[in-house]
């Protein structure tokens, strides 16, 4: 409400005009009175009030056409039309931007896509045939764009950190007939030479009992100057020629031993599994 302007009204008679009775010897003169109200009171009110609520309308006035204005906001990824009406201080929230913007927005007001120009304060026009097309074109990069960025800080957010795969550690194997066999058994798997465990361990009873010294120094081959040697009893001329690449050229070594037999019982027979006597 405007602010009434403050004045001091003079006090007055309680009769605005009567006759006033003087005598003056024996003759009565008849007088009109006049009420001791101003007339410039009344005036000095008006101007007062005018010139309080002059400034006020002017500035209503101002402001009413700032807020009339409309302003334009070009959409980036990333926002909405709730934030986007806080922002500008729509009245009537994002409902109300919605509905001056639908015919840019479309029917889904949950999905505006990056470049539309949305109109703050006034209804939007339908865009132009080519500013459509040039919005439709960029829409589907943009929200790709926009959701593999939404997708992207929601797995940073949320994802545990994955953890490093752990080193293998190397293989170890006992010193002994067991650790022996499976240790030629792995190297055997490299070089895609077949063989079991218990074809394995069978021919190496047979032919050692299990010992890693053993040498014939009887048979044909020991009168040719090749004795058999080894667990699988092997001649120096078949190991060199069935050595497997990574063994020892040791051939009283166990593990190059059993692999160089194998390797030339997988020649010879198939598989060292198929082997049950002298070969």
């Amino acid at each position: 409400m405007p602010a009434q302007g403050k004045h001091r009204r003079p006090k007055s008679v309680s009769l605005s005009r009567g006759i006033a009775a003087v005598t003056t010897g024996g003759a009565v003169l008849a007088l009109p009175v006049l009420g001791a109200t101003t007339a410039s009171a009344a005036p000095a009110h008006s101007i007062a009030a005018e010139k309080a609520v002059a400034p006020v309308s002017v500035t209503a006035q101002v402001n009413s056409v700032t807020k009339a204005a409309p302003a334009e906001h070009s959409v980036v990824s990333g926002e909405t039309l709730s934030k986007i009406a806080r922002e500008y201080s729509v009245s009537g929230g994002w409902k109300k931007l919605y509905e001056g913007n639908r015919k840019v927005v479309g029917e889904n007001p949950n999905l505006i896509h990056p470049g539309i120009t949305l109109t703050i304060g006034a209804k939007a026009a339908a865009p132009s045939d080519a500013k459509a097309g040039k919005a439709a074109k960029a829409a589907p990069a943009a929200e790709r764009t926009a959701t593999a960025e939404r997708a992207d800080r929601s797995e940073r957010t949320t994802a545990a950190p994955a953890a490093a795969p752990a080193a293998a550690a190397p293989a170890t194997y006992t010193n002994d007939l067991d650790g022996w066999i499976k240790e030629s058994l792995a190297v055997m798997a490299q070089h895609g030479i077949p063989g079991s465990y218990e074809g394995i361990h069978r021919n190496i009873i047979r032919e050692s009992s299990g010992n890693p010294n053993a040498i014939n120094n009887w048979d044909s081959n020991a009168v040719k100057g090749t004795p058999s040697k080894g667990l699988l009893q092997v001649i120096d001329p078949t190991f060199q020629a069935y050595h497997v690449p990574g063994t020892s050229t040791d051939s009283y070594d166990p593990v190059a031993n059993i692999t160089a037999a194998c390797n030339y019982a997988a020649d010879r027979y198939g598989s060292i599994d198929n082997v049950f006597g002298a070969y």
